[in-house]
């Protein structure tokens, strides 16, 4: 329903509005010292719409993460069809992480939106919570993976995908290997364009893998 849709994304745009006053404040003012009313005030909402959306402060910022994460998969799946598997991996990484492959307003907003999750990652290392949020981003971006997987390998269920061992551990493989690189990425201060931005490290990660069985069962 047309009424629906609109519904949906008004409320997935105060999500993100929120993700990124949260994120603002984070950096600012340190985890610790932001409560979850400082970021409903700061995104103009009150603290009781704050919490329909986020049971925490540090789950505020999960948009972030799971937007970056997403994006690579819709890359992965919309990776032409005669590409291997490996090659359909290198591509995705490099369109949906390297901010020079996303065209003029494209590149700055998501440049912009690594730069958070490069800020966000390094308070991760010393807050359980929000490594917890960056974790559940990246399970979820390895199901959502194993589909697109199963419909690259003509099955038609994701049941059909969970039964096969290879496209399991293959979505698993894959998954790590994207989270490593945008880890790894976030521990320096390289631009994220570039050879040692995320994008290109995850391609060099899924070279490496180019004789990984991606279609055993």
């Amino acid at each position: 329903m047309p009424g629906s849709s609109l519904n949906e994304r008004r409320k997935a745009a105060t999500r993100r509005d929120i993700a990124h006053t949260a994120a603002a404040l984070f950096v600012e003012h340190g985890l610790r010292a932001t409560r979850a009313e400082d970021i409903a005030r700061a995104a103009g909402v009150s603290p009781r719409t704050f919490f329909r959306y986020f049971a925490t402060k540090e789950e505020s910022v999960a948009p972030l993460f799971t937007e970056g994460t997403q994006r690579w998969v819709e890359c992965v799946r919309a990776a032409p069809e005669g590409l291997s598997v490996a090659d359909a991996l290198i591509k995705a990484a490099d369109d949906a992480l390297d901010p020079a492959a996303a065209g003029d307003a494209g590149t700055v907003a998501n440049a912009e939106s690594l730069e958070w999750v490069r800020s966000l990652l390094r308070m991760a290392e010393d807050a359980p919570a929000l490594r917890s949020v960056w974790n559940d981003a990246c399970f979820a971006a390895e199901t959502a993976l194993l589909d697109v997987l199963a419909e690259r390998h003509g099955l038609g269920a994701l049941d059909d995908a969970r039964a096969s061992r290879g496209l399991r551990l293959a979505a698993g493989v894959a998954s790590a290997a994207i989270r490593v690189s945008v880890e790894c990425w976030a521990d320096t201060d390289a631009p994220a364009d570039g050879g040692e931005g995320p994008g290109a490290l995850a391609a060099r990660s899924f070279e490496s893998l180019r004789d990984f069985p991606w279609s055993s069962s």
